[in-house]
C-alpha cells in the first residue's frame, strides 16, 4: 500500500497537462450560445408583431375612455383629459375609474395592480417566467381605465408587463426551458415599449438592465429582434417621428454647460431618491389604513381630480405636456406646479396599487425640474435642461442609465445631447446608488421578500481553470490492498488532514475508481469482524466523475451542482487513467478568494524611487492562485 505519510500520485506529466489545457481552452468560445438562438429568434420577431398589435389596442382603449370620460363622445383619438370643461365633476371622474380598477383587482387578478416592471420581474423571479393569461387581457384594459380617467401614469409600465404575459404565454404553449420562457417574457416586453415610444434600442437595453439580469447573446438576440421589429410596425400603426420632438442642442455647450450638467446630475439624483421615497411612505401609509386595499384607489383618485382642478395638465399620460417642456414654451409659473402636483398625485395614486407606469410621470417630473433649473443654468438652447433633466430623472428612478440616455434620445431625437446626457445621467446614477439601496422598481420586489442584485460581472469561475487550484499532493490506495490493511493507515497523521475522497490505482498506476472516507470507514467495521480479508477494488466506485486539468472551475461547479459530489479527482484528457491531482468544492473557492482580494486589498504598486534615474526599481508582488 502507498505510504500516507508520502504523496502517492501517479503519472504526473506537467507537459501532456499544459498542452491538454491549451487544446481545451482553444476550444472555448466567448460566448455559450447555440444554434437554438435561432429558433427562439424567430419566436422573438413574432412577438414584436403581437407586441405591437397590444400596444396599439392600449393607446387606442385608453384614447376611448378619455373620450368618453371627459368629452362624452365616442373616439380613439389620443386626446389630453386637461381640456375639460367639466368644473367640480371632473374630481368623480378619477374616483370611478379607481373603484372599477380596485374591483378588477380584487376580483379578477390581483397581479394586475402596480406599474408593471415589478410584477414581470416577479414573475421571472418567482413563477418561472410563467404569467397567468388573464392578466393578459386584465393588465391593458385597467390600465386603460385608470389612465383614461385621468390617471397620472404611463403607458409604458403596463404594456410591458402586457408585452411580457404574450411573450410569456406563447412561451408556456412550448416545450421551453424557464431560461428560454424569460428571454421570450423580456422580448415581449421589450417589442410593447419599443411600440410604445418608438425606442427599440432603450427597449433592448431596459430589458437587459431589469429583466433579464444577463446580458449573453441568446437571450439579447431575441429580444433585439422583437424590439427592432415593433420599432418598424410601429411607423403603420401609431404614427412616425420622435414623440418628444425637442429643438436641437448645440454641438458644444461649453465648459460652463458641462458644469451645468453636472449640477443637473447632482439634483436629478436626489429628487430621484425623493421620488422612491415618497411613492414607499405614501404605500406604508396606505397599508395602516383599517379598509380592503380594493379601495384605496379611489381615496387615491380623489387626491388625483383635486390635483387635476389646480394643474389640468397633470392629468393622464401628458405626452403632450412633455412635449411643450422640452419645447421650452411653458411659463415658469405653471412649470412649477406640473412638478410639484404631478409629484403628488402621482405618488399618492401609484402607492395605492392602481394600474399605471412611471416612466411617463417620471419624464414629466424631470422635465418640469429642468425647466425650474434653466432659471439659473447657462442658457445653452430651449428646454435643453428640461431635456436633460428628464433623463437625469429616468436614469437615477430606474437605476439604468443607458435605458435613460438612449430612451432620451430616441423620444426627441436630439443627437446633439449625447455628450451632456453622458454626464448628467451618471451623476444622478451615482448620487442615487449611494443614497438608497434599492431603486423604484426593486423596492417593490424586495418587499415582496425577494431580491434582485443589479450589478453584472463575470463569475470568477468562469476565468479559472482546475489545473490552478487542484491539489497534487494526495493519498491514492493501490487496489489489491485488503480493507484490513487500510485500518491503521486511516487513523494515521494523514487521516486527520481530511482527505475525504480517495482515488484507487492497480499495480501499474491507472486510475480504477474512487472511494469515500466515510463508505471506507464503514466497510472496515463491518469487515474486520471476518478477518477483513475483502479486497479494496471490490467496493470501490469504478465509474468515478471526474475533471480535466483544462477544464474552468465553472464547469467543474455545473457538474458538482449537476451530480450532488463536491470532489472529483482530476485526469489527462487523453489518457483518462492518467491520475494528475484532486479538485474539490474548497479548491473552487481559491478563486472566489483571490477575485475578493481584487475587490477589497489595496497596495501601491509603483513608488516615485522606481521612476528615478539610477534608482533600484521594485515590484510588489500579487498573490496568485495555485495549489495549496
Amino acid at each position: 500500500m502507498k505510504s500516507a505519510s508520502a504523496p502517492a500520485l501517479p503519472g504526473q506529466n506537467p507537459a501532456v497537462d499544459s498542452r491538454e489545457a491549451i487544446e481545451h481552452v482553444a476550444g472555448l468560445g466567448d460566448f455559450s450560445v447555440t444554434w437554438r438562438v435561432v429558433p427562439m429568434s424567430l419566436i422573438g420577431i413574432g412577438l414584436g408583431v403581437l407586441s405591437t398589435i397590444a400596444a396599439w389596442i392600449l393607446v387606442s382603449l385608453i384614447g376611448i375612455v378619455t373620450n368618453l370620460a371627459y368629452y362624452q363622445r365616442l373616439a380613439i383619438s389620443f386626446v389630453s383629459p386637461s381640456g375639460n370643461h367639466l368644473g367640480l365633476l371632473a374630481i368623480l371622474v378619477p374616483v370611478v375609474g379607481a373603484l372599477i380598477v380596485g374591483l378588477m383587482a380584487r376580483y379578477g387578478s390581483e397581479k394586475i395592480r402596480g406599474h408593471g416592471i415589478p410584477e414581470a420581474i416577479e414573475a421571472i423571479l418567482v413563477s418561472g417566467s410563467k404569467v397567468e393569461p388573464k392578466v393578459a387581457l386584465l393588465k391593458p384594459v385597467s390600465a386603460a381605465i385608470a389612465i383614461g380617467t385621468g390617471g397620472p401614469f404611463g403607458a409604458e409600465g403596463p404594456i410591458i408587463m402586457t408585452g411580457g404575459a404574450i411573450g410569456s404565454l406563447v412561451a408556456q404553449f412550448m416545450h421551453l426551458t424557464s431560461a428560454e420562457r424569460k428571454t421570450l417574457l423580456s422580448a415581449g416586453a421589450a417589442g410593447g415599449m419599443a411600440a410604445i415610444f418608438a425606442s427599440p434600442v432603450s427597449g433592448v437595453l431596459l430589458a437587459v438592465e431589469v429583466l433579464l439580469f444577463e446580458f449573453k447573446p441568446r437571450s439579447l438576440i431575441p429580444v433585439a429582434l422583437a424590439s427592432a421589429t415593433a420599432g418598424i410596425l410601429r411607423n403603420f400603426v401609431l404614427g412616425t417621428g420622435p414623440v418628444f420632438p425637442a429643438p436641437p442642442s448645440p454641438a458644444f455647450i461649453g465648459i460652463d454647460g458641462y458644469l451645468g450638467c453636472v449640477v443637473v446630475g447632482l439634483i436629478g439624483g436626489l429628487l430621484s431618491a425623493l421620488l422612491t421615497m415618497s411613492i414607499y411612505t405614501a404605500e406604508d401609509l396606505f397599508r395602516k389604513l383599517p379598509i380592503h386595499w380594493m379601495w384605496w384607489p379611489a381615496l387615491g383618485a380623489v387626491v388625483v381630480g383635486i390635483g387635476g382642478l389646480i394643474v389640468p395638465q397633470t392629468l393622464g399620460v401628458g405626452y403632450d405636456v412633455i412635449g411643450d417642456l422640452i419645447k421650452g414654451s411653458v411659463p415658469t409659473p405653471l412649470i412649477f406646479g406640473i412638478f410639484s402636483v404631478k409629484w403628488i398625485i402621482w405618488a399618492v395614486a401609484l402607492s395605492t396599487g392602481t394600474s399605471g407606469g412611471v416612466l411617463a410621470p417620471i419624464f414629466m417630473i424631470g422635465a418640469a425640474l429642468g425647466g425650474l433649473e434653466s432659471t439659473f443654468l447657462p442658457h445653452v438652447g430651449p428646454g435643453f435642461w428640461a431635456l436633460l433633466s428628464m433623463g437625469a430623472t429616468l436614469g437615477g428612478v430606474y437605476r439604468a442609465p443607458f435605458t435613460g440616455i438612449i430612451f432620451t434620445l430616441e423620444t426627441t431625437h436630439d443627437l446633439n445631447a449625447l455628450m451632456p446626457l453622458l454626464v448628467t445621467v451618471f451623476v444622478s446614477y451615482g448620487v442615487m446608488s449611494l443614497v438608497l439601496r434599492r431603486s423604484i422598481l426593486t423596492e417593490k420586489i424586495a418587499r415582496r421578500g425577494y431580491h434582485v442584485r443589479q450589478e453584472y460581472s463575470v463569475d470568477p469561475l468562469e476565468l479559472s481553470f482546475v489545473r490552478q487550484v487542484m491539489r497534487t499532493n494526495v493519498v491514492a490506495l493501490p487496489a489489491e490492498a485488503s480493507l484490513a490493511d487500510l485500518a491503521q493507515s486511516l487513523h494515521g497523521e494523514h487521516d486527520r488532514h481530511s482527505q475525504h475522497l480517495y482515488p484507487v490505482i492497480s499495480a501499474n498506476g491507472e486510475l480504477i475508481g474512487v472511494v469515500t472516507r466515510r463508505d471506507l470507514q464503514t466497510l472496515i467495521r463491518e469487515q474486520c469482524a471476518n478477518n477483513g480479508r475483502q479486497r479494496l477494488v471490490d467496493v470501490i466506485n469504478s465509474s468515478p466523475v471526474v475533471a480535466y486539468p483544462g477544464e474552468t472551475l465553472r464547469e467543474v461547479a455545473d457538474r458538482m451542482a449537476e451530480t450532488g459530489l463536491t470532489r472529483f479527482p482530476v485526469v489527462a484528457r487523453s489518457n483518462p487513467k492518467e491520475l494528475l491531482g484532486m479538485v474539490s468544492m474548497t479548491d473552487l473557492l481559491k478563486a472566489r478568494r483571490h477575485a475578493l482580494e481584487q475587490e477589497t486589498r489595496r497596495e501601491q504598486v509603483l513608488r516615485l524611487h522606481m521612476l528615478m534615474p539610477g534608482q533600484a526599481q521594485q515590484v510588489t508582488k500579487t498573490k496568485e492562485i495555485g495549489p495549496s
